[in-house]
């Protein structure tokens, strides 16, 4: 390669360098466009779409359009009117801001834009005409009007790396989507090769997610609302029922502004550890409002990623607020006060373990609690962390037998109309009837009936007391290691050490930093004995590091938790009571994340009388 002296790039490079990152495909035009129509105050937006993008691109807007005698100016590389100061980007609303959109698109592609502003005598447009700006009147409707055609087609090598036009069409269509999502205010027309291909009409919030995200609808969703005195976290996270395969329904917004952020992304997913199954993603929709000096959004050129200068606290309340958010069971009574009860007359009941396994048995507790003993093989640090929890659980020898339940007659052909006419069936999960093969209760409501989970459905029960019983603790019991550990680190973590000192305390750690490669442990929690220090801390640094706060140990503790949980939860082929499995069903209303087990499996499901109707085809 020869040297060549140091010279000034020319302007058209300058622009087609700048496209590269700005506008790398299809997708990335409609994007910048969409956002101009937007910060220009449009309602409505049309979006034709020829050939994926390749072709043409053309979008229209009602906006408050472009004078004549700043048409040239609008299409000069780094000239906006969203800013004039530093203090004005430190504190951007708007969604563009760089001033380098216009000027790369033309760089690449046949470049057009027509705009007629409110006051001006006529429309004016502005096109390259032998690498010369011309401007001259056009017959355009009020508004701005941008067409791109044949897009890259001064940088052939650019077209090699797109995908087909189909593909390329639909990245379009997503963005558009992305777009409507945060403004339900605005009408969106798409047409594909001349055909109308979407139409998302102005609509309320709720309107356009659900006209949008099908997935979303029909109950497969919770609204959530929540703020503080500078942040507002509102939109809509999707159940763990209805968690897909691949996360293409995920949505998040700062300010407005679609963002991909891995703190972010980091904090809703560990907000649904403990709800999802497997590889799971769940669909969800935040808008998080923040002072516009909270968040920096001039990181990346695609505008995509922000920066925020709290990160720590913003991780933990968006956390925090999903994870209360998901919290409620929908197997909550609706009806207070006689729902709380087993049965009027019935005595309530608690469960305990004797030495054949675990069973329920009646008591004359006025509340009806679930309990259980920890097995003395399972966790050996829970009988010492859980000695008071432990001590209240002894089995009860002397324990009255279930009282006798009379089988109930079965439903009459006739359906019930009111529910105040079927009392015995007023809670949420329904009146037990039966055990399935040992593994089902069967549950009667007046709309319909319920089938449960028993394994699953014990195991959340439990897994929630467990947790309530060690954070009720102040302090977290450490053990005194006699020679201390040295731990290996990268040292690019080392001053984590240090800055989380009093959080290491608290949660029974007793470390110090050695070298910038080395710490020595001196203490553990007494849960923690015996395992792979080395890898957990490694892992809570990185996360500490990259994100600013570390859930290892409570992920850690949880998993244990869940594990004793399973173990020592009411196992299949197990014959209950009616007045067992009642109980049952009324702990699960009142137990949290009821709805799906320590593995994230469904504990209950309900089918209504219509739809039994449709298995047999009554009424058709």
């Amino acid at each position: 390669m020869s040297l060549r002296p140091i010279s000034l790039l020319p302007d058209v490079l300058i622009s087609q360098i700048a496209a590269g990152e700005v506008v790398d495909r299809p997708a990335s035009v409609v994007k910048e466009l969409l956002e101009n129509a937007l910060d220009a105050g449009a309602s409505e937006i049309t979006i034709r779409i020829d050939g994926g993008g390749i072709q043409r691109i053309c979008i229209q807007d009602n906006g408050k359009g472009i004078p004549k005698d700043e048409l040239e100016l609008a299409v000069t590389r780094h000239a906006t009117s969203k800013i004039q100061s530093l203090s004005e980007l430190e504190s951007v609303m708007s969604l563009g801001f760089r001033g380098e959109a216009l000027a790369s698109i033309a760089s690449v592609s046949q470049f057009a834009l027509s705009s007629y502003p409110k006051g001006q005598e006529c429309a004016y447009s502005i096109s390259n005409q032998s690498g010369r700006w011309l401007v001259e009147p056009s017959s355009a409707s009020p508004g701005t009007t941008v067409d791109v055609q044949s897009l890259y087609f001064s940088t052939p090598a650019r077209r090699k790396f797109l995908k087909t036009e189909q593909t390329e069409f639909f990245q379009c269509l997503d963005v558009v989507k992305r777009m409507a999502l945060a403004n339900p205010s605005v009408t969106w027309l798409v047409y594909r090769d001349g055909k109308l291909q979407s139409r998302f009409q102005e609509s309320s919030w709720s309107a356009r997610v659900f006209s949008i995200l099908e997935t979303m609808a029909n109950g497969a969703s919770k609204p959530i609302d929540v703020q503080t005195a500078d942040m507002q976290l509102h939109g809509a996270v999707g159940l763990p029922d209805a968690a897909r395969g691949k996360g293409d329904m995920q949505f998040f917004y700062v300010n407005g502004r679609f963002v991909k952020d891995k703190l972010i992304g980091h904090a809703v997913r560990s907000a649904y550890e403990d709800v999802l199954h497997g590889d799971k993603f769940p669909a969800f929709v935040l808008f998080l409002n923040l002072p516009a000096n909270e968040v920096d959004v001039n990181v990346h050129p695609a505008k995509t990623e922000v920066r925020f200068r709290n990160a720590r606290a913003v991780h933990q309340w968006v956390r925090q607020s999903i994870q209360a958010c998901l919290a409620p069971s929908r197997a909550v009574a609706p009806l207070s006060d006689s729902s709380a009860s087993v049965e009027v007359g019935a005595p309530s009941v608690t469960p305990s373990v004797s030495g054949n396994g675990n069973v329920w048995r009646a008591s004359s507790a006025s509340s009806p609690v679930v309990q259980v003993q920890a097995k003395s093989a399972a966790l050996p640090f829970l009988r010492e962390e859980l000695a008071d929890y432990i001590q209240a659980y002894r089995p009860i020898e002397s324990a009255p037998r279930p009282t006798a339940i009379t089988p109930r007659p079965l439903v009459q052909e006739s359906r019930p109309s009111q529910a105040a006419d079927h009392a015995e069936l007023s809670e949420y999960l329904g009146q037990a009837i039966a055990q399935v093969h040992g593994i089902y209760i069967l549950a009667l409501r007046p709309d319909g009936m319920v089938v449960v989970d028993m394994h699953a459905a014990h195991e959340r029960v439990l897994y929630e007391q467990f947790k309530n019983a060690l954070d009720n603790q102040q302090t977290i019991s450490s053990q005194e290691l006699l020679v201390p550990l040295l731990v290996q680190i990268d040292p690019r973590l080392a001053s984590e050490v240090d800055n989380g000192q009093h959080l290491w305390e608290k949660l029974g750690f007793r470390l110090s930093l050695i070298s910038t490669q080395e710490i020595a442990v001196r203490a553990v929690p007494t849960m923690l004995a015996g395992q792979d220090l080395s890898a957990l801390l490694q892992q809570w640094l990185e996360d500490l590091h990259q994100y600013g706060v570390a859930h290892v140990l409570e992920r850690q503790r949880n998993e244990w938790l869940a594990g004793l949980a399973c173990h020592t939860a009411v196992r299949a082929n197990r014959k209950l009571t009616v007045t067992e499995m009642n109980a049952l069903l009324r702990s699960m209303e009142r137990t949290e994340r009821s709805d799906q087990c320590n593995h994230g499996r469904p504990t209950w499901r309900h089918f209504s009388l219509s739809e039994m109707d449709k298995w047999f085809l009554r009424g058709q």
